[in-house]
């Protein structure tokens, strides 16, 4: 047997090792995102409040870092840093303590955001004469400028809605991505017999 005989064989080999972690951690981050979008789509609520406390933690280390760097000795702006430290730790709290104003902000945040972005996709698409894609970018702009005045109009509750429909598109994502790796494991077993039985068919017409 030759040498090139030996490199195929642990090509096919790694190749197979490589097969099998790709369809397991597809399933394993199938079921996980499946899982995520149950108790996304079920508990909205917990979730959210969840995000809200992570947001507030975020905003408390943030203001104690601040408040770490008054003491540099390298640090030009102690008293600036101090202030904004201050605030990013009073925020932090408040934020922690009243959970419903989070996600109110969030919301406006949100909304806010699909405003401005419907706004400059309408500027855009009138103000860029006759070109292809217009009418998409029309709709588009006027959806998302609709869809952000009624998040901002009802922060808490769209938020709780956004995040349910999160939820059914993770569950759905899980869904694909579990049936995907299962497909990947059909056909690495597929490829593995087709190899199987070249193998079988060359040694015996060897042997004959």
């Amino acid at each position: 047997m030759e040498s090139a005989d030996y490199d195929d064989g642990d090509l096919a080999s790694a190749e197979g090792v490589l097969i099998a972690q790709s369809w397991q951690a597809t399933v394993i981050i199938g079921v996980v995102t499946l899982i995520l979008g149950i108790i996304v789509t079920f508990h909205p609520g917990g979730s959210l409040n969840v995000v809200a406390v992570l947001l507030g933690i975020l905003a408390i280390v943030s203001g104690i870092f601040h408040l770490v760097r008054i003491f540099g000795r390298g640090e030009a702006h102690r008293v600036w840093s101090g202030i904004v430290g201050l605030v990013f730790i009073v925020v932090g709290v408040v934020l922690i303590r009243h959970l419903h104003l989070t996600l109110a902000l969030v919301g406006l945040y949100v909304g806010l955001v699909w405003i401005v972005q419907g706004v400059v996709a309408l500027v855009a698409a009138f103000a860029g004469g006759a070109r292809e894609g217009r009418g998409w970018w029309i709709f588009f702009g006027a959806i998302s400028v609709i869809a952000g005045i009624v998040v901002v109009s009802a922060p808490v509750d769209s938020v709780t809605v956004l995040a349910v429909l999160l939820g059914i598109w993770f569950i759905v994502m899980g869904i694909i991505e579990i049936i995907g790796g299962l497909m990947i494991r059909r056909a690495a077993r597929s490829a593995a017999n087709s190899v199987a039985g070249s193998a079988e068919h060359a040694v015996a017409n060897g042997t004959a």
